[in-house]
């Protein structure tokens, strides 16, 4: 009985694992499909967010037969506690994905991104992917140093965001006011993701060590 509890719990990490490589995919192709104006490619971010929500959906319920009946205590309680917490995080970068995608279907065939940001957008979009990928392999590994990390990477997130501001005051900005939202909202999808990565990491600290970073 206990062997097949501790599977369960096993479990729970895989499928948090499995929804990292699904949402690193979704910000990847979002980004492709944002910078290259990709119809077919937006679309297929948003129809397989679907797959972020199933995964989701089954380590909700997983989580919730195991406290129903096994009653958990210690780190395993910490475990079930952090999945959901992780789990969700990972949901909503999904969405995150999704609303950029969003962007780059209302502006097909057109370009939503001025061509003197898109340096800045594609190196957001590389950022988020690395995030994720150190995100994910913390919780596969529950490697608590490689966790703390994640704090310093996402300070060049923060740093192209605020970039994104200034060339949007800019008084050469030339594009006007529905662009400037666009990339505005943009700018904010990629630093809103990369918090949420940093909140996994720093989940993988408090399951290991019973502590917050502080």
């Amino acid at each position: 009985m206990r062997d097949a509890y501790h599977e369960e719990l096993d479990s729970l990490t895989h499928k948090l694992v499995e929804m990292t490589r699904l949402v690193r995919s979704a910000i990847s192709r979002a980004t492709t499909a944002l910078l290259d104006s990709d119809l077919q490619l937006a679309e297929s971010v948003i129809s397989r967010d679907e797959e972020v929500n199933r995964v989701f959906a089954e380590i909700e319920t997983s989580i919730f037969e195991l406290m129903a009946r096994q009653q958990p205590v210690a780190i395993d309680l910490r475990m079930i506690i952090t999945a959901l917490r992780m789990g969700t995080d990972l949901e909503r970068m999904g969405d995150l994905a999704v609303h950029v995608a969003k962007v780059a279907r209302l502006r097909h065939p057109d370009s939503a991104i001025p061509p003197e940001v898109r340096a800045t957008i594609l190196e957001m979009g590389q950022i988020a992917e690395n995030l994720v990928t150190k995100a994910g392999s913390s919780v596969a590994t529950r490697d608590v140093e490689s966790a703390l990390e994640l704090e310093q990477d996402d300070d060049a997130m923060d740093k192209l965001h605020r970039r994104l501001f200034r060339k949007i005051l800019d008084k050469e900005w030339a594009h006007g006011v529905e662009p400037a939202i666009d990339i505005t909202l943009i700018g904010r999808y990629y630093e809103r993701y990369a918090d949420h990565a940093v909140r996994v990491a720093r989940d993988v600290v408090y399951l290991v060590t019973g502590s917050r970073p502080a």
